[in-house]
Order: C-alpha cells, then sequence, then structure tokens
C-alpha cells in the first residue's frame, strides 16, 4: 500500500487530495512542522527531513507535483490524466508544473522571509517582490480561466489539483485579496469538490488523534492549520 508523509497544509496536500481524487488505498502519516525537527526519527527515513514522501513499494519520491504526475500516469486510463495522443497533453504538463515552479515557488520565499524565519533574519523587501511575482504569474492563469473552467482538457485533471494548492496557500498568506473574478471562481470550483473537501477531513482528523495544534487558517475549507514548508 501506498505511504504518503505529510503536514497539514504543506505541499503533500497536493498528494493527499490526488489520492482522495482517484480512490487508491493509501496510509497516511501525519507528522509535526518541521518534522526535521519535531520529529528526528523521520530522518532515518528521509534524510531531508521534508514533506511529502512518497512511498509506493520500492518507488520513494518527494516532489510534490511529480508524485501527482506518477500517480495519475499509474492508475490511467483516469480523467486527471491527460494521455499523449490528447490534444491538451502539452497544456496538461505546462501547467501541472506551472502550480508549483510559477506560484507555489515565490510564495514559499514569502512564508520564509515574511514570517517564518526569526525577527532579525527576515527580509521584508524581498517578501514583497515575491509576493509581486506570483500576482504577475497569477495573470496568466486569469487569462486563461477567462474562457475556461480547468487548466487543459476540458476537465478536472491533476495540473488544476497542482495549481489548487498554490491559491490554497495564497489564500493562507493573504495573497488572495488580488485574484481575479476568473481565479476566484476557479479556486471555489476546486474547493467545493468532494476529494478536496475529504482530503481537509482526513488531515484535519489526523492532526487532532496525534494531538498536533490546529491553527486557525481563514478562507481554506474545513482546515485549521497553516501551510508547512520546508
Amino acid at each position: 500500500m501506498i505511504t504518503l508523509y505529510h503536514c497539514a497544509n504543506a505541499r503533500s496536500f497536493r498528494v493527499l487530495w490526488m489520492l482522495e481524487e482517484l480512490g487508491t488505498p493509501y496510509r497516511l502519516e501525519m507528522l509535526p512542522f518541521p518534522p526535521r525537527v519535531l520529529q528526528r526519527d523521520y530522518l532515518a527515513i528521509h534524510p531531508q527531513g521534508t514533506v511529502p514522501l512518497l512511498v509506493d513499494g520500492e518507488i520513494r519520491m518527494n516532489e510534490s507535483v511529480a508524485i501527482c504526475q506518477y500517480l495519475a500516469s499509474l492508475h490511467a486510463p483516469t480523467p486527471l490524466n491527460v494521455e499523449r495522443d490528447e490534444a491538451g497533453y502539452a497544456q496538461y504538463l505546462n501547467w501541472l508544473h506551472f502550480g508549483e515552479a510559477s506560484l507555489t515557488f515565490p510564495q514559499a520565499l514569502v512564508l520564509r522571509y515574511g514570517t517564518l524565519e526569526p525577527q532579525e533574519r527576515r527580509l521584508p523587501q524581498a517578501a514583497q517582490d515575491y509576493a509581486q511575482f506570483f500576482h504577475g504569474r497569477l495573470r496568466t492563469i486569469e487569462q486563461l480561466l477567462e474562457t475556461q473552467d480547468f487548466a487543459c482538457a476540458g476537465r478536472f485533471t491533476a495540473a488544476d489539483i497542482s495549481l489548487g494548492y498554490a491559491l490554497m496557500l495564497a489564500r493562507v498568506l493573504g495573497l488572495h485579496e488580488r485574484f481575479g473574478p476568473a481565479v476566484g471562481a476557479y479556486w471555489s470550483r476546486l474547493s467545493a469538490r468532494a476529494g478536496f473537501e475529504r482530503a481537509m477531513a482526513v488531515q484535519e482528523e489526523a492532526a487532532a488523534r496525534l494531538g498536533l495544534p490546529l491553527i486557525p487558517t481563514a478562507g481554506v475549507g474545513t482546515g485549521r492549520r497553516p501551510p508547512a514548508h520546508d
């Protein structure tokens, strides 16, 4: 059985959401954030001490978007995957990776240098610059979504999970106030999905069972813990 190591609302949420959309059995290992500090025995399993970590037999993967692509291919045919012979294949790959490289990466820097670092190490100008970087890239999908409901292939795919997590993070960081109408409507469609709601409930229940603190996060489904980036 697949095992997912996860911190609430971290990038590993993409994988949790993907697993719930697929309906595939998995075992969830919920960790405190940051696991490399608060759960040192995790380093013996994953020396980087980061999440996600997906273990599937002999396969071990730690990049959230790559894991989503792997799971979509593994369970093909599935609507979450776009096959090479489909017209939307190239767009699928592009938006799948855009969600991390162009939308999540700059927000991780906003989070780190605006919030997580000790006060003396914070860099307000860097945080502001990367927030602007994020908003600039967000205009690209605003234009895309003005004429279609999902990223590609005329349906919800793993690319929407990748993009959707970036929007979820933006809401936690307060960067959602500059969502355009098309992106705002897109987020509403994504966050209303049963798979998304199940993933949020699963992580909340797992955190409560382990006694992990639940910190309110405004506007992000049922989640009550801030995003964890490592």
